[in-house]
């Protein structure tokens, strides 16, 4: 891959359920290192993208790659065996399971021992150690019993955390984040905003889907705006707000002065 060729290129990607157009040969580009918002009002294909890119849904037409090599129609498992994960915006852990052994699960794939994800000698042991601190690198107390607690018992900060951890279990080139900032106080947020500042810094590429607006374009630096399935516009966080289009769009569920004041 040449130095300028993006890591993930999505081109004229287009899903229909039926008779419904859900996305509308959608095309953007994401750099090495970039966090790349993706935002829009409810219903606007953001997260049918994500699930196109990563092999949850088969798209009706169109490319998707991933350092020049065409990815479209891949099982899930091979993209992320590849090094393109995702996080899912209502969690899927394995909620019977202890927080930590959700990421020994991981640690055995294919992935993770080919790229060195895991550390030892290979005994379920050495899996268990780098599960807690993986857990601890994203922000569970490695001394509380909180790493040992059942996914269940868990509240919603910790398991996006844990959707996080599960992701970097696989030693990921790229993370796609769906609202990880969903349903978190704003004690919450301020804590997750480092982390994902922490991802790009260790050269992890980000794609967020957010409403958050305010918190995203604290660590965004492209923002792609969707609506009605159709790609609207593709900038900075601060072209983006200033369109006419995406005022229009987001009229009456958010301030756009408001949030760039505050961004």
């Amino acid at each position: 891959m040449s130095e300028d060729q993006p890591i993930l290129q999505v081109k004229e990607v287009t899903k229909a359920f039926g008779g419904i157009l859900a996305l509308n040969r959608i095309s953007f580009d994401v750099h090495e290192g970039d966090v790349l918002g993706i935002i829009g009002p409810n219903g606007s294909g953001k997260t049918t993208v994500v699930n196109c890119i990563t092999g949850f849904i088969k798209m009706s037409s169109g490319k998707v790659y991933f350092r020049g090599k065409d990815i479209s129609g891949k099982p899930p498992h091979k993209i992320a065996d590849m090094g393109v994960t995702r996080t899912f915006q209502i969690m899927r852990p394995y909620y019977s399971l202890p927080a930590y052994k959700n990421l020994v699960i991981p640690l055995f794939s294919p992935r993770a021992k080919r790229t060195g994800g895991w550390r030892g000698g290979g005994k379920l042991g050495d899996r268990n150690t780098v599960g807690i601190d993986i857990l601890e690198e994203i922000g569970f107390e490695r001394d509380s019993y909180v790493p040992y607690k059942t996914a269940s018992t868990l509240p919603t900060g910790y398991l996006k955390r844990l959707e996080l951890a599960r992701c970097l279990a696989l030693k990921p080139e790229v993370i796609l984040c769906d609202e990880v900032f969903s349903g978190l106080s704003m004690s919450e947020i301020a804590s997750m905003v480092p982390l994902i500042e922490r991802l790009q810094m260790d050269g992890i590429t980000v794609v967020m889907i957010e409403h958050r607006l305010r918190e995203l374009f604290r660590v965004a630096n492209r923002v792609l705006v969707m609506n009605f399935g159709e790609k609207l516009i593709e900038g900075t966080p601060d072209e983006v707000m200033a369109n006419e289009k995406v005022k229009e769009a987001y009229f009456g569920s958010e301030d756009v002065e408001e949030v760039m004041t505050h961004a």
